[in-house]
């Protein structure tokens, strides 16, 4: 199992619909999460925007691969994109880089 933590930078004008939009995530997109491998996924935000992601899946690269191919995914993403800074043009799913992990204590 890989854990997987990114980061990414909501904009600070649009923290709260941010908030709001998390609240009230999709069953289609709860439902394809876990469908396509992601499991235990959090999102944490600071209050400056930063944005702190984690999940647990087998595979994260085929995780992400198979969430591309669904029609809720492409539906989600474009609908907050305009939520983060410095995308350069990807999709918010693109820029998730993971970070390396240097220490766990199982």
């Amino acid at each position: 199992m890989q854990r997987v933590c990114f980061l990414l930078k909501v904009r600070a004008d649009r923290l709260e619909e941010y908030r709001e939009r998390h609240a009230a995530v999709w069953p289609e997109m709860r439902e394809a999460l876990s469908a396509t491998g992601w499991r235990n996924y959090s999102l944490f935000l600071r209050e400056d925007g930063l944005l702190v992601g984690y999940l647990e899946t087998d595979d994260f690269a085929a995780a992400q691969s198979s969430m591309e191919a669904t029609d809720v995914n492409a539906r989600w993403q474009a609908e907050m994109a305009p939520f983060f800074e410095s995308l350069d043009g990807a999709r918010p799913d693109e820029a998730m880089k993971p970070l390396t992990e240097v220490f766990h204590l199982a």
